[in-house]
């Protein structure tokens, strides 16, 4: 395909980023064309994978730049009213200042599927070996052998197992970052603190307990807001590696304000 997606595919890509980037083929309308989701993969706008009976298609890097700079890409006619909304959208992120990653939000985290309830297996007996009953099983603790009567050995008792530890919920991950965000600021609101440096002060919470509270923030949140850098300068590697990089627009830094 052409760099320029069609404005067939521009729906495509436009139908994805309405689910928050990523959406089984299948949830998909009007309806994906193979010709059009192979022409999107193979340019590096779109990522396929097969999920159950279906395909899960994924906005790549470059469909998320790509639908950030075209806004005013054309659609098929019979969707002028999207087109009109589209509109609209680039006006109040121009206005706002705002990325289009920012405004769609980051995709919610998948749920974990349920697990199974554990069921009592029957074990089958041995070839030629006669049913084990209760009246059978009762007789073979009682019948005495050369020594005497037959005694179960004694198994000592395992400790129980420690529960691991519960991760902290949304309310929690939040009120730790605003702590970390004030300690690093000397009780200061409205300025600028690196997420490397916020990390480092979380260093207790694991990377994704941190990155939900991110995406919490930037689902929308009254007195806080990511932003990035935009000096080059100041994309050292440590700041690269603790931006939080939801969908292709990564963001660097943290702001509160009481």
């Amino acid at each position: 395909m052409s760099e320029t997606p069609t404005p067939k595919q521009a729906l495509i890509l436009w139908g994805l980023l309405g689910r928050q980037g990523s959406a089984l083929q299948s949830e998909i309308l009007p309806r994906v064309e193979k010709a059009d989701r192979d022409a999107l993969v193979g340019a590096g706008y779109l990522a396929a994978e097969r999920a159950g009976r279906s395909l899960r298609l994924t906005v790549a890097d470059k469909g998320w730049r790509w639908a950030g700079e075209h806004l005013d890409a054309p659609l098929p006619p019979a969707f002028r009213v999207l087109q009109d909304w589209l509109a609209r959208v680039r006006g109040h992120l121009d206005a706002s200042g705002s990325t289009l990653a920012e405004f769609i939000g980051a995709p919610p985290e998948p749920e974990p599927p349920a697990a199974r309830p554990a069921g009592r297996t029957r074990r089958k007996p041995a070839e030629g070996a006669a049913p084990r009953t209760a009246k059978t099983a009762k007789a073979a603790k009682t019948t005495p052998g050369a020594s005497g009567p037959k005694v179960p050995a004694k198994v000592p008792a395992k400790a129980p197992a420690k529960a691991p530890a519960k991760a902290p919920g949304p309310r929690r991950v939040r009120a730790r970052i605003e702590d970390a965000y004030f300690a690093l600021t000397a009780g200061e609101t409205a300025r600028a603190v690196r997420l490397s440096a916020l990390r480092a002060h979380l260093a207790d919470l694991d990377r994704a307990t941190v990155d939900a509270g991110l995406a919490a923030i930037l689902r929308g949140d009254e007195t806080a807001r990511l932003s990035q850098l935009t000096d080059p300068k100041a994309l050292t590697a440590a700041e690269r590696e603790a931006a939080y990089d939801p969908a292709g627009e990564p963001f660097h830094l943290i702001w509160i304000q009481r």
